[in-house]
């Protein structure tokens, strides 16, 4: 029976209802988006030089920022490949600078200090940290 035009209509509908659960599931705007090219951002160079004179490298291990190897908070090594922003926030331009100039209106209680980075060489840095690979 299991060719029997009843079964193969049974399991077509039953792959239907899957796939608009899945779909329903699956809403885009839920989902974090790739974040935009670095050059869309800031500038990259400058960002690399401005993360080591904010002294990021104090907690977090940056690729090609000088003394950038502290494992004190997360590797930014893959940044432009996470999901997220410390876990919970969308990987997306404009959230990284705002968690990069001020992280405790976002997460109040975090390990990261607001350091007086302003919007315009936090959009710097961010274009550096989306260009690594």
């Amino acid at each position: 029976m299991r060719n029997s035009p009843s079964h193969r209509t049974t399991l077509w509908r039953s792959s239907l209802c899957l796939l608009a659960v899945l779909a329903a599931g699956c809403d885009s705007r839920d989902t974090p988006q790739p974040p935009a090219s670095a050059g869309t951002i800031g500038n990259a160079e400058r960002g690399q030089r401005l993360l080591a004179q904010f002294q990021c490298g104090a907690c977090h291990q940056i690729p090609q920022v000088p003394a950038a190897r502290s494992h004190m908070g997360p590797s930014l090594a893959h940044m432009g490949k996470q999901s997220y922003i410390a876990g919970q926030f969308p990987n997306q331009p404009e959230t990284l600078v705002r968690w990069i100039v001020d992280p405790q209106s976002m997460q109040p209680g975090t390990a990261m200090p607001a350091m007086g980075v302003s919007p315009d060489q936090a959009r710097d840095m961010a274009a550096y940290l989306y260009r690594l690979p």
